[in-house]
Parts: C-alpha cells; sequence; structure tokens
C-alpha cells in the first residue's frame, strides 16, 4: 500500500511524533488514516473540499493546513503505545509533547473557523 494523504507527508507525521514514536503504530497504513482523519475534518470545518482543491492554495496556504494535520496525527502516533517514551525518555515528556500539539491544534481549529481565515483561504 502506497501513501495516499494529500495534505501532510509522512515525514511530518513522523517528525512531529518525536523519537520514541512506536514503530508498530508509526506505519504507512495508519499514515494514510491519520492523513484522511485530518482531511475530512478539515473540510467539514472549512465547508469547502480542500484535498479537490489543493492545487489551488498557495504555499503559505498549505502550510497551516499541513500543519494541523501533522499534529493531530503526531498525538496520535504518540499515544499509540507510550511504551518506548517510557523506556527512551518518560511517559510525562510524551503527554507534555501531546499537550503541546493539542494546544497549538485548539489555536488552529478557533482559527479555521473564522471568517476573516476563509475569506484569506479565498473559500
Amino acid at each position: 500500500m502506497a501513501y495516499t494523504g494529500t495534505i501532510v507527508a509522512e515525514a511530518e507525521m513522523t517528525f512531529l511524533a518525536g523519537e520514541f514514536v512506536d514503530a508498530t503504530g508509526n506505519a504507512e497504513a495508519n499514515h494514510n488514516y491519520l492523513a484522511y482523519y485530518a482531511e475530512a475534518y478539515l473540510c467539514s470545518i472549512l465547508n469547502y473540499d480542500i484535498v479537490a482543491n489543493w492545487a489551488s492554495l498557495n504555499a503559505t496556504k498549505k502550510r497551516i493546513l499541513t500543519e494541523y494535520a501533522g499534529r493531530y496525527a503526531a498525538m496520535t502516533l504518540i499515544a499509540y503505545n507510550m511504551a518506548l517514551w517510557i523506556s527512551g525518555s518518560s511517559r510525562i515528556e510524551a503527554e507534555d509533547l501531546i499537550n503541546l500539539h493539542y494546544a497549538r491544534c485548539q489555536e488552529l481549529d478557533k482559527l479555521f473557523k473564522t471568517a476573516d481565515f476563509k475569506n484569506w483561504l479565498g473559500i
């Protein structure tokens, strides 16, 4: 199975998940699911099919949507199995990283729902 996500690369998901992410969960099939979930959520809150219209967005506009999808995926990958965090670092560090991504996703979520953002995005 090849990776088929549109708005976020597998490397971004893995990078944001950190060095102790479990390799079993950090797999291509799961990356596809996580990308699909993030893409569907963003399409629903923007009421716009960003996947179908991805090529029409400029690089700056793509980056903020990609950031959300990457952070969403990272939270899920970290939470998948924290055993390696315990042996390599600490569960507290893993939870801190999840909380950092969650806080930023909440900020982005509020921004995405504003009319100003939708106007900026051109939708």
